[in-house]
């Protein structure tokens, strides 16, 4: 099966490159398209004479949709670990809202399309890229909690880093060495064929739009019956499984990404939950190595078996990092390359003005050195370190999505706090040294993500023969958007669940948020930071996560996919056993629709899960402002 891009997960753990055994099935074949990208990747699209490539209307649309996109990723990022690309689910939608309001004397076009599945992809990745499921969450759990005009400012100044960092690539990447980015060509093959065959587009948006509603009501239903969502058998033995996190959880969301994320990660995390909630967590327990409740960080088993979650996740991307050494110089060798491509002048007549991405550039990294020194007491000089390391990660970043459609996000990430993990002054606070290596790394991490969609969405764009500096303009405004949406959502969960813990606590776990955190207080504190005889599992999860990454890099083509996902596994080390219980379902009950009807399953698959993911994001917003209403439920 070709590997499909189009339901774009992405994480700051890692976990986007563990989903080739996705059910969901290339968009070529979903839509029947003909026409294919040749081997060199060249535009498989000519504007029509007059054809508008710009509009505000079309930028306005896809602001609107990726707004709540990044809204319920906000959501979705802290309750499971990961978050989802608005790639395709802008297009599609934007399609469908475009065509029915359809000016028949001025209409929608493929490139305008393009425009609003541009900028909505931006707002929509405002989630990750504002560090709103890692670095913030992390930093509240140390005790850090920031202003909303810091938030706000912090999220806009890094996030535009990686716009600005993506601009020169372009030309390298794109144009010369023609990399495929199969997102970004999947993207572009889903406009040009919704254009030749617009029915199947309206189908699914109005399959995401039904799916979307129904999960909506099911989880404003379980608003008010509680126990309905989390049903609990508290009597004999399956008291004490249900203590251990073994329960049924029916939140639609879950369900939804196990849809998404395929057999394989989902089997991966119910085989990490048995390893960390049966043995695991039971044999430190009983070994009195915890002393207090099974859920509790501080003293409890949770606090426990983190450490050895976190070190599989570390180990793995460590690996990865190991196995993308080619692409890293490659990416390395392409920086004389952009040099002398500057002297030679560029070779594509569509280009974006070197004025507009250095001035940029600057104005965003005295932002985000402001921002840093302010906020959270980081001296000037780390904070230009930081952007600099950050630059060239990015770029390795990048080379490896248009190469592989694997962003490597979360081995960026943690480079850059192994880095300043080593490189802080002995004289620094321990407080400021957790926040700078924090913040620090969530530069690295918005500039790979951010760089990495404006690549994609480039891509996109050149496969359409769209003018990328349009495009440039379409991600500023929707990043301005999503940053302006999912600021103040993160802001509302953390009020609304402050008797759970906040972000970070019962209600939204946010396991990638733990990872970083852990991986600081590692840094900062040294093996002080352990629970007691944590060494030991630190040390075999780093070995089980080398070894599964080797297991999977190595294994012969066909045998790939029955190896377990490292990332997967450690995720579940730091996520009770029910969300990955819940998840197995969701992709058991994909496995039951393949073998019904497969055709059907292959065309709405994508459709269907995007919709329950979205209903139930969104409800969770307004479950909360109710939360904060004081409204009762039922439990």
């Amino acid at each position: 099966m070709t590997k499909p891009a189009p339901h774009e997960i992405t994480t700051t753990t890692g976990i986007k490159e563990e989903n080739t055994d996705s059910p969901v099935v290339a968009v070529k074949d979903d839509f029947k398209v003909k026409e294919r990208v040749d081997i060199d990747g060249l535009p498989i699209y000519e504007p029509l004479p007059g054809e508008r490539h710009f509009s505000w209307r079309a930028v306005g649309l896809g602001c609107c949709i990726g707004t709540l996109l990044s809204a319920m990723n906000v959501y979705v990022g802290n309750k499971i670990g990961w978050t989802f690309g608005g790639s395709l689910i802008a297009a599609i939608l934007g399609y469908a809202i475009m065509k029915a309001f359809e000016d028949k004397e001025n209409p929608f076009g493929a490139l305008e399309t393009n425009i609003a599945q541009t900028s909505g992809s931006a707002a929509g990745s405002m989630a990750s890229a504002a560090g709103l499921v890692s670095s913030i969450p992390a930093l509240n759990m140390l005790g850090v909690n920031l202003a909303w005009w810091e938030m706000v400012l912090w999220a806009l100044c890094v996030s535009y880093l990686g716009v600005f960092f993506a601009v020169p690539l372009r030309e390298q990447l794109i144009v010369k060495e023609r990399l495929r980015f199969p997102t970004g060509t999947a993207a572009a093959e889903t406009i040009k064929a919704m254009f030749a065959s617009g029915e199947e587009a309206m189908r699914k948006a109005k399959v995401l739009s039904l799916w979307a509603l129904g999960s909506g009501a099911i989880s404003f239903g379980f608003y008010f019956f509680p126990a309905l969502e989390h049903p609990a058998l508290k009597v004999g033995i399956f008291a004490t499984w249900h203590a251990w996190g073994f329960s049924l959880l029916l939140t639609p969301v879950m369900w939804g990404a196990g849809l998404l994320s395929g057999f394989r990660v989902c089997l991966s995390m119910l085989i990490g939950s048995i390893i960390a909630w049966v043995f695991a967590g039971p044999y430190a327990q009983n070994a009195g190595w915890v002393t207090g409740e099974i859920m509790a960080y501080k003293d409890g088993a949770r606090g426990w078996v983190l450490w050895p979650g976190v070190a599989i996740m570390v180990g793995a991307a460590m690996t990865d990092l190991a196995f993308l050494t080619p692409t890293i110089l490659r990416a390395l060798n392409g920086i004389f390359a952009l040099g002398k491509s500057a002297q030679q002048g560029d070779e594509d007549p569509y280009t974006i003005p070197t004025p507009y991405w250095v001035s940029g550039l600057i104005v965003a990294t005295i932002g985000t050195t402001t921002i840093a020194s302010t906020a959270f007491s980081i001296p000037p000089y780390m904070t230009v370190f930081a952007v600099a390391l950050s630059s060239i990660l990015a770029m390795i970043a990048v080379r490896s999505q248009g190469e592989t459609d694997i962003n490597p996000v979360g081995g960026m990430g943690k480079v850059t706090q192994l880095v300043f993990g080593a490189v802080r002054p002995e004289a620094m606070a321990t407080d400021i040294a957790l926040s700078t290596n924090l913040m620090c790394a969530g530069i690295t991490g918005a500039g790979a993500s951010q760089a990495g969609d404006m690549m994609q969405d480039l891509k996109t764009g050149y496969l359409l023969r769209a003018r990328p500096i349009d495009q440039f303009r379409a991600q500023l405004v929707g990043i301005f958007a999503g940053v302006l949406s999912c600021v103040p959502v993160y802001l509302l969960f953390q009020a609304a669940y402050k008797d759970s813990g906040g972000v970070g606590g019962d209600e939204l776990p946010s396991p990638a948020a733990h990872a970083w955190k852990a991986m600081a207080e590692l840094l900062s504190k040294g093996l002080d930071a352990l629970p007691a005889h944590a060494e030991t599992g630190v040390l075999a999860g780093a070995i089980l996560g080398v070894v599964l990454t080797l297991l999977t890099k190595l294994a012969p083509k066909d045998l790939k996919r029955f190896t377990p996902s490292a990332m997967s596994i450690g995720i579940a080390f730091i996520i009770p056993a029910y969300y990955s219980i819940a998840m197995f379902g969701g992709a058991c009950a994909l496995v039951v629709w393949q073998k019904v009807d497969k055709a059907t399953a292959s065309a709405l698959t994508f459709a269907v899960a995007s919709g329950i993911i979205a209903g139930d994001g969104l409800m969770g917003i307004v479950k909360a402002i109710m939360q904060l209403s004081g409204v009762p439920s039922f439990g």
